[in-house]
């Protein structure tokens, strides 16, 4: 599988590309923009590109309200496959984020439950109680992702919930031709769906990359044979930025040795799982370290540490952001272009010697 050598560069596209944070169904083709830095990403040397939610949402991405159309804020759909197909043109493989735990309050299925209450033919495509009532006062209680009522919990165990997702998936593979799909909170979702998402994309497209977002836990509940891929290694995410602060490297040795390490009882072995210094949900590394020396030390471990390395767009260049309990947007600003520096050229060094 390509995936098992290839580095990552995550872009998240309604900040990079200055797009205004609410949908007011304006159109635009920003998304176009993203074939120009194809050319600094080939440079640069990473070979895959991970872009954050691109389909219609009401604000940050997480809350769909189409998964089926790129965002009108973005573009069209036909802005993007042009973009996937220059990428691809560019040796760029690209990796989609999937939010299929959980939809925006105008989601077509929601908002006719909305409207008609107990007759909506979609009230069990959520959880929903009618003998009580939403921060909303929709007339209705329905439960939201982790107590965040602006997105909405899909039941992952209703047929025709898994076949719109399902039928979603294999469009984007179909038209767009993606390669990967980055699988927004990975670790709620339900276990048999994401058995059947892997049957469904291994028949769709061979070597297609199924990564999910898992914070907690054993990773081998999900990264396996039925299931998927790889995915996010929190655990050493952690333990980079700690180890430095502290300056003492124990944390992410042991970290290291009991997911990869000789003895028997090391849990990961034989696993690809995607490391990451820093992402757009949380503080930037040039941000979190305590001595800014070491920002060239943190990507030294990233990308001589067994995995695949994922480096977020502007930190290669020591952009600051600090991640606040208001809002998400100072993670996920715009850039017109990009900035190489010393920092950027020691990455781009890396790269090489990873490969």
């Amino acid at each position: 599988m390509w995936y098992k050598e290839t580095n990552i560069y995550q872009i998240y596209p309604i900040g990079f590309l200055g797009c205004s944070y609410v949908n007011n169904n304006e159109k635009d083709s920003k998304v176009e923009k993203l074939v120009k830095w194809g050319d600094y990403i080939k440079e640069r040397g990473y070979e895959c590109i991970l872009l954050n939610p691109i389909f219609k949402s009401s604000t940050h991405g997480y809350d769909t309200i189409d998964l089926k159309e790129v965002d009108n804020r973005l573009g069209s759909n036909n802005d993007f496959k042009n973009v996937v197909e220059a990428l691809h043109k560019k040796g760029i493989k690209v990796i989609l984020d999937g939010v299929f735990n959980h939809v925006g309050r105008e989601f077509f299925a929601f908002k006719d439950v909305r409207e008609k209450k107990w007759e909506s033919r979609y009230k069990d495509w959520f959880y929903i109680n009618f003998d009580g009532n939403s921060c909303y006062n929709d007339g209705f209680w329905y439960e939201g992702w982790e107590g965040h009522f602006e997105l909405v919990k899909l039941n992952l165990q209703n047929p025709e919930v898994v076949e719109y997702l399902l039928s979603s998936v294999q469009m984007w593979i179909e038209e767009f031709n993606i390669d990967g799909i980055r699988l927004d909170v990975a670790y709620s979702l339900d276990r048999e769906f994401l058995k059947k998402l892997r049957r469904c994309v291994d028949k769709w497209k061979s070597e297609f990359f199924l990564m999910g977002e898992v914070l907690f836990g054993d990773y081998r509940q999900i990264v396996n044979n039925e299931m998927l891929h790889s995915c996010t290694n929190y655990e050493c995410y952690k333990g980079i930025y700690s180890s430095l602060n502290s300056m003492n490297l124990f944390e992410i040795a042991h970290s290291l040795h009991r997911q990869y390490g000789n003895d028997e009882w090391c849990i990961y072995k034989g696993m690809h799982l995607m490391n990451f210094v820093d992402n757009h949900d949380v503080s930037r590394i040039a941000s979190i370290l305590n001595n800014k020396n070491h920002i060239s030390l943190a990507y030294t471990i990233l990308f001589t540490m067994v995995g695949i390395p994922c480096v977020y767009y502007g930190s290669e260049w020591a952009e600051l952001g600090e991640k606040n309990n208001i809002s998400d947007e100072v993670l996920r600003p715009t850039f017109n272009k990009p900035i190489v520096n010393e920092l950027n050229d020691y990455i781009k060094k890396l790269i090489r010697i990873k490969k």
